[in-house]
């Protein structure tokens, strides 16, 4: 762990995916957390990264998105929940990585303000675990749909093991439900 005093930094099984935790100072009144500072960041995290894109959704439980990434302009996401709780994923999909075809899932949520650091490279997907969630993420480059791949959720090489309950299938779209096995989807 390491931190700059604002935020504490941790990191993961890939190295290079990051969760961050902004101070927060609360009382009886409620709290306040300053979600990103530039200077924090790079000072905690060593990384120089430029936000060009925010996005922000909404989704009901059991939802499943991703796992996205781009082939061209890849994109490095900081992402955090604002409402609700996700189990968040990063897939390193980068040939040249020692975690690479490696997976690290982190729950993300309102009350402990966690954030994500997913570097450019990987895979991103988040499984909607309250009622509802809203989804927050900073990316370092804007959306490429020409260029956007997703990988199979379920996909057996990946054995990523999302906290649904026994008999629940997960709320998809039709991208999403048509993602590509390990074996067969494009990688960096």
């Amino acid at each position: 762990m390491a931190g700059s005093g604002k935020i504490q930094v941790t990191t993961t099984a890939i190295h290079d995916v990051l969760v961050i935790e902004p101070k927060v100072f609360g009382d009886e009144r409620g709290w306040f957390t300053e979600s990103f500072n530039a200077n924090d960041f790079t000072e905690a995290t060593g990384l120089n990264v430029d936000f060009v894109q925010d996005n922000h959704s909404f989704s009901r439980q059991w939802t499943l998105r991703g796992l996205h990434y781009q082939m061209e302009k890849s994109q490095g996401k900081l992402v955090r929940v604002v409402a609700g709780s996700v189990f968040d994923v990063a897939v390193d999909i980068r040939k040249n990585s020692p975690t690479y075809g490696k997976w690290v899932g982190v729950e993300l949520s309102a009350e402990n303000h966690k954030q994500m650091w997913v570097p450019a490279g990987l895979a991103h997907g988040f499984l909607v675990l309250s009622e509802t969630a809203e989804f927050l993420y900073k990316t370092t480059d804007y959306y490429h749909p020409q260029s956007e791949a997703c990988l199979a959720w379920n996909d057996p090489h990946l054995a990523i093991q999302w906290p649904l309950p026994q008999g629940i299938a997960p709320n998809m779209n039709a991208k999403d439900s048509a993602g590509l096995a390990w074996d067969i989807a494009p990688k960096l």
